[in-house]
């Protein structure tokens, strides 16, 4: 067949340069927000720094210069969008911070080590899952069904798969790193040291199995126990005394980020109220005299009149930025009054299609107010998306939040007793006592997710912090 020439008709959605902007800043952080309005203050001559704002705006001056965007604007040409994975997944809240430049995590120093690792990619996935469950002193205190349970269906892993992969995270340095016990973080790193090594024999039947009578300086029994002489104990015990029972912690810590709330929540009169922060408003305006200066002259100039105009754009892309804020802020805080009262155990089932469609706006639109937008509450600093939960049945044919049968988790495990913790079994026949319908699956889940040890890993720190007592 040869070359022919066909016309096709197809529909085609392109975004305007200003929706394109305003979708952009509606979805920034605090702090990104800030540094673009200094790099527009920079490259802009339309645009000046607003001193006289008392904290960070002029909202009188910014409204003078715009005409207020609206909401349906972006969201009606939003709607056809190809979004690539659609609006982001809801799922509980992580712990927000950000890693210092100036020295490595210790999960960032064992993935480098990882990279000279050959293996297939199912097998580093589960050693990445090892790194980072592991805690600030290096140790794995999670269980291997903990770690399976977080894995879809789909891709068929076993808890005993990750097996191998801490065996291999074990292998890595600092040594010790992957240890679930004292026990095992010291046998690890006396099996590092060379065989030649004085008093490593000794030191690793010290550690197998008789810390106890070296916590209680019963020296003469844990000679007799070891079968040494008195010289080659003194000589193991000083080589125990050099390893390091908590390895990760030379490294950097993911330390807490300083982020800037956008919204405050108070009590005003027994009503629960959201604002904008002032701080976090920015404290830019027009500069009239500039632009009074171009218009003037018309079109004479056509770059100059360019970047009048997208300085006018881009102040109605800030506005439009704090109402959409705003209205979801507001709208959160009316379905969550509870939480604000009571704390998470009395958080409501929340989605975002709910939220999008109460206010009018694109199920979209709200997923970028959430993430990266927090709120200063009288109960702490939360991102907007931990007030979004999927729905659990109860046993009265109502429905229940995640996040509050998480509290309600957290509750029962603080309260059992640490010679009798209670199994995710257990848990969930307490939670079905309070009408929270969980299967254990579930709450193996959210123990996880919450890094709460398993009930085996409970018990056994139980006995442990009983020996060393």
């Amino acid at each position: 067949m040869g070359p022919a020439i066909a016309l096709r008709l197809r529909q085609h959605l392109t975004l305007t340069p200003q929706v394109q902007q305003a979708l952009k800043l509606l979805q920034m952080s605090a702090l990104e927000f800030k540094q673009e309005m200094d790099e527009a203050l920079s490259a802009n001559p339309f645009l000046e720094e607003n001193a006289e704002a008392p904290a960070g705006g002029d909202s009188d001056s910014a409204s003078a210069d715009t005409t207020r965007l609206e909401t349906a604007r972006i969201d009606t040409e939003e709607l056809a969008l190809p979004r690539e994975g659609g609006p982001a997944p809801e799922r509980d809240q992580e712990e927000w911070g950000g890693v210092s430049d100036a020295e490595p995590t210790l999960q960032e120093h064992l993935r480098q080590q990882l990279l000279l690792s050959q293996m297939g990619a199912r097998d580093r996935a589960l050693a990445h899952m090892i790194i980072d469950s592991l805690d600030d002193d290096g140790y794995f205190k999670m269980s291997f069904e903990d770690l399976a349970a977080l894995v879809p269906a789909e891709h068929d892993v076993r808890p005993e798969d990750f097996g191998a992969a801490l065996k291999l995270v074990q292998s890595l340095e600092p040594a010790g790193v992957g240890a679930r016990t004292l026990e095992e973080c010291l046998l690890l790193q006396l099996r590092s040291l060379d065989p030649g090594t004085a008093g490593r024999e000794h030191a690793m039947a010290i550690v197998k199995g008789h810390l106890q009578l070296l916590a209680h300086r019963e020296w003469a029994r844990l000679q007799h126990a070891v079968g040494c002489t008195e010289q080659a104990l003194h000589v193991a015990r000083a080589l125990i005394k050099s390893l390091d029972p908590r390895p990760g912690h030379r490294y950097g810590r993911q330390e807490a980020r300083y982020v800037v709330p956008d919204v405050i929540v108070r009590k005003v009169r027994d009503r629960w109220v959201a604002s904008i922060n002032p701080a976090s408003l920015p404290r830019v305006r027009l500069n009239r005299a500039y632009a009074d200066a171009i218009s003037h002259r018309g079109a004479s100039n056509a770059s100059l009149t360019r970047q009048l105009q997208e300085a006018r754009w881009l102040l109605r892309s800030i506005e439009q930025r704090f109402t959409t804020i705003q209205r979801v802020a507001d709208a959160i805080v009316a379905r969550q009054r509870g939480f604000f009262e009571y704390g998470e155990v009395a958080m409501k089932p929340l989605t975002l299609k709910l939220i999008a469609g109460e206010l009018g706006l694109h199920e979209s639109t709200v997923c970028r107010v959430t993430n990266n937008k927090y709120m200063a509450t009288p109960r702490g600093l939360f991102e907007f998306k931990h007030f979004f939960s999927r729905k659990l049945a109860t046993e009265t044919g109502g429905a229940a939040s995640a996040t509050a049968v998480r509290a309600v988790m957290k509750e029962l495990i603080a309260a059992e007793d640490p010679r009798a913790p209670l199994s995710d079994a257990e848990l969930a026949r307490l939670l079905a006592q309070q009408g929270l319908r969980v299967a254990r699956r579930t709450i193996t889940k959210y123990r996880a997710l919450m890094r709460m040890p398993s009930v085996d890993v409970r018990r056994a720190d139980t006995k442990l912090n009983i020996a060393r007592a």
